[in-house]
C-alpha cells in the first residue's frame, strides 16, 4: 500500500504533536549514521514518542502502509545498526528517558529505553547500587539491550542479556507484550528475554526494561601490569581466572596502542603489552586477592606492576584504556576509525591477538589491538582514509581475515558490537542451518519486514 511522505507526516501528526514529527534535514542527517565507517542514509521522517502507546500507534501506521522503521538510541553503535538504508521512519527514544522504579530490595530497576547508563548510575548511587554493563560509550539502555552490549565488566558481571529480567516490547503490528517477569528465574515457556536482547531492532521496539542492579562494592583496587609479550599477558589472565580470583575488569592494550596513549595523554608508560585490571569486594578479601594476583603475574614474567586504591588515581590509571579510541582519532586526523570485534575461546586468545597484530603490520595499516581478555573478546582499532579506495579495501580484507580466524576456532564474528550491516555477510558461515530458524522467527514477528530491514537477521540472506 503506497502513500506519499507528506501524507505519512500528516498521519503521524494526528498521533503525535507537530514537535514530535520532523522532516528537517539536519535532524534527518543526525539520524542517518552511527559511529561506524558505514555509509550514511537519510530517514524520510524522524519521530520522538513519549510513551508506549505512541510507539504502538506509530508501528500500527507503519505496518499498515509497510513503511520501514528503525529504532534509534544515541547513535553510538559500531556496525551500522541504526542507518536507515530503506529510508522510512526513524523512532528516536530520547524523550522516553524516565527511571520508572527502583526496587532496591529486589535489586531491580525499571527504566524507559532512552535512559543512559550514566544517568541510571547517578540515580542508583543514592541507593548504594550500580548498573554493571559498561560498553564505554554513554549509550541508552534500550540500545544496549538491542545489541546485547557488554564491555570491560563482563568478566565478572556478564553481558546485557544477563541483566535483563523483563522487556516491554512493541511488535511490528503495534502489539504490546512483555518478555519476562520480576522473578529471578522461571521454567515457564520459551526464553523471550534471550530472543529479543540482541535482536537489534529487527523484532520489536523496546519501551520499558527491567534490569538487575548490584550493591556498590565496599572497596576497589585498580592495577596496571606490563609484560614482555602478549603471550605472557594473556597466560597471566588465564591463570588468574583459573585460580578463582574474582577480577572485575581485565583489559589488554598492545604496545602500539600504549604509544598512542602516551602521545595523546602526555604520559610515559612503558610501550609494552599492558594489562589494566580492577578488583572489587570487601577490603580484607581483596588484599588476599591482590597478593595472589601479584604472585601469578610474576610467574608469567610481569616486568612492572602498579596498584591504585584512591579514586582519582584509579580513574587516571584507567584513562589509558577508556581514551584509547580518542588517542587514535586525535593521532590520525582526517581518518575514520574501523573497529574489529571477534571473540574466541580464551585458550586461543594469545595466538589470535598475535595473528591480528602480524596481519595489521603486513598490510601496512595504522592501528593497534585491545581486548577484554577475561572473556576472549578483542578489537583491532584501524584508522582509515576513506578517500583511499586501496586502504579501505585492505582494511575490509583484514577484518575478514580476523573474522575467519575466529570462526575457524569456533569463535564468533562479533563479541559485543553486534551484526548490523557490517557483520551480516558472516552470519551463514557462523550459524549454518540455525540462521534459517532465526529468519523464520523474524518472518513470524514481522511478516512485512518493516523493522530495521537488511540488518542482523536479513530475510532471504541465509545463503541457501
Amino acid at each position: 500500500m503506497s502513500i506519499s511522505i507528506d501524507n505519512i507526516v500528516l498521519e503521524l501528526k494526528k498521533l503525535l504533536t507537530d514537535e514530535q514529527v520532523s522532516v528537517n534535514l539536519t535532524v534527518r542527517e543526525l539520524h542517518s549514521k552511527d559511529e561506524s565507517y558505514h555509509e550514511a542514509s537519510l530517514p524520510d521522517i524522524v519521530v520522538f514518542p513519549k510513551n508506549t502507546d505512541e510507539v504502538s500507534q506509530i508501528m500500527k501506521l507503519a505496518n499498515n502502509y509497510q513503511i520501514p522503521v528503525v529504532p534509534f538510541g544515541r547513535g553510538s553503535s559500531l556496525e551500522g545498526h541504526i542507518i536507515p538504508y530503506d529510508n522510512g521512519i526513524t523512532i528516536d527514544f530520547s524523550l522516553m528517558d524516565k527511571i520508572l522504579e527502583v526496587r532496591e530490595s529486589d535489586l531491580l530497576v525499571k527504566v524507559q529505553p532512552g535512559v543512559t547508563r550514566t544517568q541510571l548510575n547517578k540515580e542508583l548511587k543514592k541507593y548504594g547500587l550500580f548498573f554493571s554493563v559498561d560498553p564505554g560509550a554513554d549509550a541508552t539502555l534500550g540500545g544496549m539491550a538491542a545489541t546485547n552490549a557488554s564491555g570491560t565488566t563482563t568478566v565478572k558481571y556478564g553481558v546485557m542479556r544477563d541483566q535483563v529480567r523483563d522487556l516491554e516490547v512493541v511488535l511490528a503490528d503495534g502489539t504490546v507484550m512483555h518478555t519476562g517477569s520480576l522473578a529471578a528465574k522461571s521454567a515457564s515457556g520459551l526464553h523471550l528475554n534471550g530472543l529479543f536482547v540482541g535482536s537489534e531492532g529487527t523484532l520489536g521496539c523496546f519501551t520499558e526494561l527491567t534490569l538487575r542492579v548490584y550493591g556498590i562494592p565496599e572497596f576497589t583496587t585498580a592495577a596496571r601490569a606490563v609484560f614482555p609479550t602478549v603471550q605472557n599477558a594473556v597466560e597471566a589472565v588465564t591463570s588468574i581466572l583459573q585460580a578463582g580470583i574474582p577480577i572485575a575488569r581485565v583489559e589488554l592494550v598492545d604496545e602500539e596502542s600504549i604509544r598512542q596513549v602516551n602521545h595523546y595523554n602526555d604520559m610515559n608508560y612503558a610501550e609494552r603489552p599492558t594489562l589494566f585490571l580492577e578488583f572489587d569486594g570487601n577490603e580484607a578479601g581483596l588484599k588476599q586477592d591482590v597478593e595472589f594476583t601479584k604472585e601469578i603475574m610474576e610467574d608469567h614474567g610481569c616486568e612492572e606492576i602498579q596498584f591504585e586504591t584512591d579514586n582519582t588515581a584509579r580513574t587516571k590509571l584507567w584513562d589509558a584504556r577508556h581514551n584509547l579510541a580518542y588517542a587514535y582519532i586525535h593521532g590520525n586526523v582526517g581518518k575514520k576509525m574501523m573497529i574489529t570485534d571477534v571473540c574466541v575461546p580464551i585458550s586461543e586468545l594469545a595466538e589470535a591477538v598475535i595473528f591480528a597484530r602480524k596481519e595489521l603490520h603486513s598490510n601496512g595499516l595504522t592501528g593497534g589491538i585491545t581486548g577484554h581478555v577475561g572473556d576472549g573478546n578483542f578489537h583491532s582499532i584501524i584508522m582509515i582514509d576513506m578517500n583511499d579506495a586501496e586502504e579501505v579495501a585492505k582494511a575490509d580484507k583484514y577484518n575478514e581475515k580476523i573474522v575467519h580466524y575466529a570462526l575457524e576456532r569456533n569463535g564468533t564474528c562479533t563479541g559485543e558490537h553486534g551484526v548490523g550491516i557490517g557483520k551480516q555477510k558472516y552470519q551463514a558461515l557462523e550459524h549454518g542451518t540455525a540462521l534459517q530458524v532465526m529468519e523464520k522467527i523474524k518472518i513470524a514477528l514481522d511478516p512485512n519486514n518493516i523493522l530495521n530491514p537488511r540488518k542482523n537477521v536479513n530475510i532471504g540472506d541465509s545463503g541457501e
